[in-house]
Formats: C-alpha cells, sequence, structure tokens
C-alpha cells in the first residue's frame, strides 16, 4: 500500500539513502541532491553536488556523513548540511557505486574494472583492478571485513579489508591476511606471528595491551609476552568499537557497552535510556580510569558520565548538558577521581573543559579555545592539544582556567599547522609525541617539549623543591606559569609566590603575602578560594567557622554591597560597619544613595569612624586569639 509520494519531479531518481536518524531521505535529481524531511512543512535542502548525472548516494549513520558518485567520474564526501568535504581527482569512467562501511571509518568505490578502498576522510588506501565491468552496486558485511560488488559482466566479487595497521610507542602491528597479525618490535626488529581461529573484526594498541576481537572472542596480548594471550567469548556478535585505558577496556557491539580489565574480567555495562550503541564511536564515547562518558544521540547536547567500576550514572546522577550540539569529547587519563576533566568540541567548533564530577552545584563549564577541529590528551599527565584553525595547540595545563585564568595565555605552547594542510586529524597523543594524520593521509609526527611532563609527575607526587628547580633550569615562561597554577590549585602557596614573581605577576605576589600574614587557617583557606575566583565558597569557609565580620569585610572589597548588608542584617552585626565602608565609597565617586536597603537601615544613624575601627580590631584580635588557641590545643594533642 502506498503511504505517501515523497517527490515528484521531471529527472529519474537514480539512488536513495536514509538519514542517520530516519527523519530524513537523500536522493538524487540529476546533478542535484537533495534532503527531504519526512515532516511536512520541513525546509528542503538541495545542492549541486556534481557536474554530471548522480549515480549513487550512501548516508552513513555514525559519522552523519554523505557521499556521492557520478557521471563526470568523481566522488564526493559531503556533510549532513551539504558543505562539501572531499572531492576526488576525475577517474577514466563513470564512478558507479560508493558504500560506507558500518562503522563510518571506511567506504569503497565501483566504477567500471576498478574497486577503490579510501578513508572517511576522502583520501584513498587500495586500489584493485578487478576484470569485472562496471561494479554497479556494493554491500559490506555487518562486521565491515569484507564486500561484495554487484558486477556489469554478471559476476559477484568479493573483497576483504587486509593491511591495518596499528602503532605505539615501538610497536608496529599489522594485519597481514584475514586470520594473521604481523608485531614488529622496532627497537630491536623482532617479528611475532599471531594466528586467530576467526577472522579479526577490530583491533586497539594501547598502554602495552594489544585488545583484538575476532567473530567470536576477544584476545587481550601483553607487549611484554606476545605468546600467552588471554581469551575469552564475546556476549553479541560484532564489535564496532574498542577502546582502551590504563586499567581496562570498553567494547562497543550492537547490543550493549561492556568493560572489561586486561585480565579479562567483565566489570560493568553502562546503560540509558534509548542507547543506540551502533551509532557510536571513538569521538562520541570517551574511557578513562575511573568513567565512561557517552554523548547522546537524542538530544546532542547531553553527555551521559557513568562510573566505570559500577557502570552507574556518576555523582548524583547529574547529566552534563551544553547550550550546544556536542561533536567530540575526550577525559583526561590521569589524576584523582575527584579532578577528573571532560573537554569536548561543540557545534560551533569551541572547545570547552569542565569538571566530571556533578554534585549539588552546577560546574562552570569554561571555554578553552575557538574553532578546534580535533582534539587529544596525553596518555601520561594530564597535557591537551588540539588543531585550530592554522595552529597546532598544546594547554600544557588546562586546570589552570579554574584556578587563575588571567596567566591561562601563558601556560599554552603554539605553533603553525599550515603544514598539516586543509582537515587534519590527530592520531594520537603517547608520552610527549603526537601524530597527525593530514588530508591526503600522510602521517606526521610533533615532539612536544618533554618538561612540562616532568612537571606534572613533580607536582603529583608534592615535590615542589624539585619542581621549582627544574622550572629554573629550563627558563620559559610557560613553565613557570604551569606551576604557579599548579601551586594554587594544590594550596602551596610558598611555590605559587616563587613561580608568580618568576613571571612578573607582581599584583599576586603581594596578594599571597596578604595571605601568608593573615591569623586564622580559615582565613587563608577563603581568600586562596577568592584568589582562585571562588567567591561563595570562600564565604562559607569563614560562615562555616563564625567569621562573620571576616566574611562581609570581603564581599565589601569586592563591592557587593547587597551581599554585605544582607550578612550584617542577618546575623545583627556590623551593620553600621557596612554603612560608612558605603558612605565613603560614594563620597569617592561624588555619587547619592540610591538603594532602598541601604537608605533605610541608614537613616538617622550616625557614623563614628573611632568605634568602628575599635570594633574591627577587636575583630581581629579575637580570630588572632582564637587561632592560637586552637593552635596550642592541637600542639597539647600532639605532646600527649
Amino acid at each position: 500500500m502506498l503511504r505517501s509520494t515523497l517527490a515528484q519531479q521531471g529527472t529519474p531518481v537514480y539512488s536513495v539513502a536514509w538519514g542517520p536518524d530516519s527523519e530524513k531521505v537523500l536522493y538524487t535529481a540529476g546533478k542535484q541532491l537533495i534532503i527531504k524531511p519526512l515532516q511536512p512543512n520541513a525546509k528542503v535542502l538541495q545542492w549541486k553536488a556534481h557536474d554530471g548525472i548522480i549515480l549513487k548516494v550512501d548516508w552513513n549513520s555514525v559519522n552523519d556523513l554523505i557521499l556521492s558518485a557520478g557521471e563526470d567520474c568523481k566522488y564526493k564526501v559531503w556533510d549532513s548540511d551539504g558543505r562539501p568535504l572531499y572531492s576526488s581527482q576525475p577517474h577514466e569512467h563513470p564512478i558507479t557505486s560508493v558504500a560506507w562501511a558500518p562503522d563510518g571509518e571506511l567506504f569503497a568505490v565501483g566504477s567500471f574494472h576498478t574497486l577503490r578502498l579510501c578513508d572517511k576522510t576522502g583520501w584513498s588506501y587500495a586500489l584493485e583492478k578487478p576484470s569485472t565491468g562496471s561494479i554497479f552496486n556494493i554491500a559490506w558485511s555487518v562486521d565491515g571485513t569484507q564486500i561484495a560488488g554487484a558486477c556489469g559482466n554478471g559476476h559477484v566479487v568479493f573483497a576483504h579489508v587486509v593491511e591495518q595497521r596499528w602503532e605505539w610507542k615501538n610497536f608496529q602491528v599489522t594485519l597481514t591476511k584475514r586470520r594473521t597479525m604481523q608485531v614488529r618490535n622496532v627497537l630491536n626488529d623482532a617479528v611475532d606471528l599471531l594466528e586467530f581461529r576467526d577472522r579479526v573484526i577490530k583491533a586497539s594498541l594501547n598502554y602495552a595491551h594489544l585488545v583484538v576481537s575476532t567473530s567470536l572472542q576477544c584476545y587481550v596480548f601483553s607487549t611484554k609476552n606476545w605468546n600467552t594471550p588471554l581469551i575469552f567469548d564475546l556476549k553479541e556478535g560484532t564489535v564496532s568499537l574498542i577502546l582502551q585505558a590504563e586499567r581496562h577496556f570498553l567494547l562497543l557491539d550492537g547490543g550493549g557497552i561492556y568493560l572489561y580489565s586486561y585480565e579479562g574480567r567483565f566489570i560493568s555495562s553502562p546503560k540509558f535510556p534509548g542507547m543506540r550503541t551502533d551509532i557510536l564511536n571513538a569521538q562520541t564515547v570517551s574511557l578513562s580510569n575511573d568513567t565512561i562518558a557517552i554523548k547522546d544521540k537524542a538530544d546532542e547536547k547531553i553527555i551521559f558520565l557513568f562510573e566505570a567500576s559500577t557502570g552507574k550514572p556518576l555523582g548524583d546522577g547529574k547529566l552534563l548538558s551544553h547550550k550546544n550540539e556536542v561533536l567530540e569529547i575526550a577525559l583526561d587519563q590521569k589524576g584523582l577521581t575527584n579532578d577528573r576533566k571532560i573537554a569536548f568540541i561543540d557545534k560551533n567548533r569551541d572547545l570547552y573543559i569542565t569538571s566530571v564530577k556533578r554534585f549539588g552545584k552546577e560546574e562552570q563549564i569554561i571555554k578553552l579555545g575557538t574553532m578546534v577541529h580535533t582534539l587529544a590528551w596525553s596518555d601520561t599527565c594530564n597535557i591537551l592539544c588540539g588543531l585550530q584553525d592554522t595552529r597546532f595547540t598544546v594547554w600544557y595545563y588546562p586546570n589552570t582556567v579554574y584556578v587563575d585564568r588571567d596567566i591561562l595565555p601563558k601556560t599554552l605552547f603554539e605553533r603553525d599547522a599550515s603544514e598539516f594542510s586543509k582537515n587534519p586529524h590527530i592520531v594520537s597523543f603517547v608520552g610527549n609525541q603526537v601524530t597527525i594524520r593530514r588530508a591526503d593521509g600522510s602521517l606526521v609526527h610533533i615532539s612536544i617539549s618533554p618538561y612540562p611532563a616532568i612537571l606534572h609527575e613533580y607536582v603529583s607526587s608534592s615535590k615542589w623543591e624539585d619542581a621549582v628547580r627544574l622550572c629554573r633550569f629550563v627558563k620559559e615562561q610557560t613553565m613557570w606559569a604551569c606551576l604557579a597554577a599548579m601551586a594554587v590549585a594544590n594550596r602551596d602557596m610558598t611555590t605559587a609566590e616563587i613561580a608568580y614573581a618568576a613571571i612578573g605577576e607582581i599584583d599576586k605576589v603581594q596578594y599571597i603575602n596578604f595571605i601568608k600574614d593573615l591569623p586564622s587557617k580559615e582565613s587563608k583557606m577563603a581568600h586562596i578560594l577568592m584568589f582562585s575566583g571562588n567567591m561563595q565558597e570562600a564565604e562559607i569557609i569563614l560562615l562555616q567557622a563564625g567569621l562573620v565580620y571576616q566574611a562581609i569585610q570581603i564581599n565589601i572589597n569586592l563591592y557587593n554591597w547587597e551581599r554585605a548588608l544582607e550578612l550584617a542584617v542577618k546575623y545583627k552585626t556590623h551593620v553600621d560597619t557596612v554603612l560608612a565602608y558605603r558612605q565613603k565609597f560614594l563620597e569617592t565617586f561624588g555619587k547619592q544613595e540610591t538603594n532602598k536597603r541601604y537608605v533605610q537601615y541608614g537613616e538617622g544613624l550616625q557614623i563614628d569612624w573611632e568605634k568602628i575601627k575599635a570594633k574591627i580590631e577587636m575583630e581581629v584580635a579575637k580570630e588572632r586569639e582564637r587561632s592560637s588557641s586552637n593552635q596550642s590545643s592541637q600542639n597539647t594533642g600532639l605532646k600527649h
């Protein structure tokens, strides 16, 4: 039964493809491509795609990219808004077929006596010349390891994807045949052959482990011993993605997400409503030692966060929600669970960072950069790199945005990235080596300075003297700036003072000296929090310690007049002090009082500065006395 007629036109429709969400249909109309949403009255997107009639289209649900092939002898890659991402050189004959691999990493192209395997960005891995006539249609197997082609001479051609390659440090693994891998150690040129019972579907090499999934089993090899892998049976069918972290790895298949230890022990399987594992990829899932992050496909502004050990939602179950659609996510790999950060790129190509632990108060999502196309965290320390427009940028200590945003530009390393041509992609960031794949498929390796990683190591083990010595040895502003931010984050104000002095931030050195002279531990803590811009937390600490005047004073210093008066009235103390400072402030700027609350409380009040100063001195003396009595009681406890 005919449900509805989607389109009628004067030209034949040679090819049709469903959109990833099954809400749109892509079809051909001569030299035009048309995307028609199924909702009535929705806007139709149409553009001229080829100089000849378009013969074949395909739309991938994982990467949301479109392929087209035409009689102008070219194949092209487009995004779902019709923007061109790649156009091939003209071939000798019309391109008669194109087809995406299920995971969206590869696609196949068929023409007269021609079969080509290409990367999702368009460049070609391999070209075969079978005597088949034109290949009119191509279908991939579900696991993405082989294809079948319908040929003009009445035959069916079968092909297998081989020669896939994985690299990590000094190891190179190559899939030589469907069931055989070759491992080469480039340091001593030792070669090992790995044989499998079934054909290899997916593999991943990282963190000193090679994880290989075949059609039925999963093999885990350690780089220290290639002879005795750990083998376990897979729950479902085809694995579509393997992600590794230092302690465990994650497998994705059509049925769900499974986390295993490198000993083969099943750890957890996170789930959320409407989860579709078939359309997740390395950009939309991220794994660290304690956290799993997954981008929601139904609402692309949301990121789900799960505990790795239990598979349950992290913290109080709050989702991470952004104002725009998120394109790519990445968790940092090192450090404590409480400090875990997630970086992500949104649809405007802005790079943001935020904390993963989301208890109660809303965590800040802070912008780190603009026009970022690809990003990666280092596997050895929390250093982030990304390709920004025409620059390759490394954020040596991204946490600086939470500590002292002013010095963030001083903690960056930048270099020109125009040599990587258009649309390069960061493949890996291992140690201090970044591997970038250019648009033509070639790999470029960049080495960054090893010193920031050593600094991270010293700070994580609280070796502050060694950290200062290292910065003095290297004599670089970026190192001192990183150390300053790290010291403030770890509340080591002595090191922070040295580091800020080295980068010429004199006002901050003076403020640190002021903090050091404060009488009580609570006051020091509150001012350190204020140094990092955490005004509310600073106020809470002072109020909990009963230092009401100090809480009022920090609001006066920051000209938060409303809050200062609110606290004074609430705790019935120092109302006259707040009014006196307010009056002084208005007199300085020659203004009249317009705030109704201040007018109300100031009526008929005579301000006596001598009296106020005496009260303030009393508060300070009280605080000193309190802190010294605390100190002596602690000492007594120690003696006992």
